[in-house]
């Protein structure tokens, strides 16, 4: 007979084993240490300009289609925004579908999702397919058959009433399938969840915010900056009972390192975005978490944005590299570039703070990150008087914060190449005026409290993107490459020495380690899917989804924009944004994002594609 453990064990070789083998892109984010690098060579930087489309796939759902297939072996499996369809596709057979599950959800989750109905990936693990459903629900799929074996409820989507929804890819780590919940904008307090993969059953669940218990902190043992975080540290940075609807959602990326048996994550933003409503540094909102895999105990924590005043999410991806030199020092270390525009490197193992430089120029919110171990500051950003969104504890209307709310990078998640030491990053150039206003806490009713209008940075290129190389032993911009919009794409690194990444105009881009441009392509629709590759019958291929919308694609994906406004809407934002009637409905719409999209309508519009690249035959 074999015991649960060994069954979990021998998963996880086999997890470990496939994404070890460049054919396979066997997680969402090609490994466990997310850094989305491929040993594939076949395609090169010298015959890149060469590819061409091999074959399409449509996936007969048109809203945002972010995440990015899986492959393994002979089978690759795509996920869409709601409904959540699954296909496994037949790579023998250009596609065919080998089996499509469709779940049965309630819609009433589609107008909880704040930010298009996104969904960013599935996971494999011990012969199953794991699906995080819109409405929270987890469904493992035999990896064969598409038929359920197990289905369990991580949170409570019925009717829309808590604001609960699912968006991000699980991650399978040894017997367990790890989950986290989004819903920040509906004051959903977040948490992550362990469900055991053979039945399904719940192993552990830590809170973001509230007692030490739920939390899963120990108060002598659970670190912040090197130091016991104490007692009830996360009640006491909150007023009264407010962190039972405090956000600090966990709907990012997640990264693993089986030696120190470690995950980690980062958590949302605080509940309301009016900062006034909740003094305090609302820990452990803004945070990156280190967890225990087995028992989900915190190791250390840390804090980016201590007391949010401007929807600065820390859900971007961890990634992990060995042995990075840091100042003469060799560390095992954890790279996370923050929607507040400021990337970190810490030591993975201790939480220790090495690195904290902003990673775009326009970056005005805070001057520095105080590095002073010796300061009762140390580790905290200083911020801009003139940039809060609070003042003398009253409501202020700011203008020119940068980044804007969708930060300086979002989810778009970016890659590390082992051969050149950096790492290549996608992300958004782009600021905001930031206007809070009273709202109060109704269980499923939107808990934002803010007034948004999103523009390009000013003195700048005149775009809204930049798709730049990052030196995190330096905390250097190494080169910076314009582009139009924000680039809303994650980015894959290869062997063959060419980076690739989508823009929202629809091009798949590849280009060298230096930001030359060596091929593109557009696709039907706008790409904020994450750009993949794999080996199939000894030829190399990029797989890319594309169909416009996520946050910044929201104006089309909702039905907002249209070719015909575009126009006129872009140029009111040009100006310094539009006026009256015409700017509270689209200029602050979609959470801030449409107005400062606008021209998007121009270029592209809504789709759901499959599309895969090959050389030439």
């Amino acid at each position: 007979m074999t015991s649960a453990s060994a069954v979990g064990a021998f998963a996880n070789d086999e997890l470990i084993q496939l994404s070890q083998n460049p054919k396979n892109w066997a997680m969402p984010t090609g490994d466990y240490a997310n850094t989305r690098y491929s040993k594939l060579n076949q395609i090169n930087k010298d015959n890149v300009k060469n590819l061409q489309v091999k074959w399409t796939f449509s996936t007969g759902v048109l809203r945002g289609h972010e995440g990015g297939p899986l492959v393994i072996g002979d089978v690759m499996y795509i996920t869409t925004p709601f409904p959540n369809i699954v296909y496994a596709l037949d790579l023998n057979n250009e596609g065919k579908i080998i089996w499509k599950y469709e779940p049965k959800q309630d819609p009433n989750v589609i107008p909880i999702m704040c930010c298009d109905t996104v969904n960013r990936g599935v996971a494999y693990g011990d012969g199953k397919i794991i699906l995080n459903q819109a409405d929270t629900t987890v469904t493992a799929l035999d990896a064969k058959t598409g038929k359920v074996v197990w289905s369990v409820k991580n949170g409570d989507a019925t009717d829309g009433s808590t604001g609960q929804s699912g968006t991000h890819a699980p991650i399978v780590v040894k017997d367990k399938v790890l989950v986290g919940i989004s819903g920040g904008e509906f004051g959903v307090r977040g948490w992550v969840a362990a469900y055991n993969l053979k039945d399904g059953s719940l192993a552990w669940k830590g809170y973001s915010t509230g007692p030490d218990n739920e939390m899963l902190v120990d108060p002598e043992k659970t670190t912040n900056l090197g130091k016991p975080v104490g007692k009830d540290s996360s009640l006491k940075s909150w007023e009264g009972e407010q962190w039972k609807e405090g956000g600090g959602s966990t709907w990012g990326w997640y990264a693993y390192d089986p030696t120190l048996n470690l995950v980690y994550y980062g958590t949302g933003n605080p509940s309301t975005w009016n900062p006034v409503q909740r003094p305090g540094d609302n820990k452990y909102s803004m945070t990156i978490f280190a967890r225990d895999a087995d028992t989900g105990m915190a190791k250390w924590v840390y804090q980016m944005t201590p007391h949010d005043e401007w929807d600065f999410d820390g859900v971007n991806e961890m990634i992990l590299v060995d042995g990075m030199d840091v100042g003469g020092a060799k560390h095992d270390v954890l790279v996370h570039f923050d929607r507040n525009g400021f990337a970190y490197t810490l030591d993975r193992g201790t939480g220790e703070l090495l690195v904290a430089k902003k990673f775009d120029p326009a970056v005005n919110w805070a001057t520095e990150v105080v590095m002073d171990k010796s300061s009762d500051q140390f580790g905290r950003p200083q911020v801009v008087a003139k940039y809060s969104t609070q003042h003398n504890g009253e409501d202020t209307n700011t203008t020119g914060v940068c980044p804007a709310a969708l930060g300086t990078k979002d989810q778009q998640p970016a890659t590390y190449s082992p051969k050149t030491g950096l790492f290549y990053v996608p992300t958004n150039h782009v600021c905001m005026d930031y206007e809070p206003y009273r709202v109060s806490y109704t269980a499923g009713q939107p808990y934002v409290g803010a007034t948004v209008s999103m523009y390009p940075a000013p003195n700048s290129h005149g775009g809204m993107g930049n798709f730049i190389a990052w030196d995190a032993a330096k905390g250097e911009i190494v080169w910076s490459k314009p582009e139009l919009f924000s680039v809303w794409s994650g980015a894959l690194a290869t062997d063959g020495d060419v980076v690739f990444y989508g823009t929202l105009e629809g091009y798949l881009k590849a280009i060298d380690k230096d930001g030359k441009e060596l091929y593109k392509f557009k696709t039907p629709s706008g790409i904020i899917g994450n750009v993949n590759t794999y080996e199939h019958n000894g030829k190399q291929y990029i797989a890319v989804l594309s169909g416009v919308g996520g946050w910044a694609g929201i104006g089309l994906a909702g039905g907002l924009l249209s070719p015909e406004n575009a126009a006129a809407w872009h140029g009111a934002v040009d100006q310094g944004r539009a006026q009256g009637t015409a700017e509270q409905v689209v200029g602050t719409a979609g959470l801030g994002a449409v107005g400062g999209y606008a021209g998007l309508a121009q270029y592209t519009t809504l789709g759901g594609q499959l599309t895969v690249f090959g050389l030439p035959d």
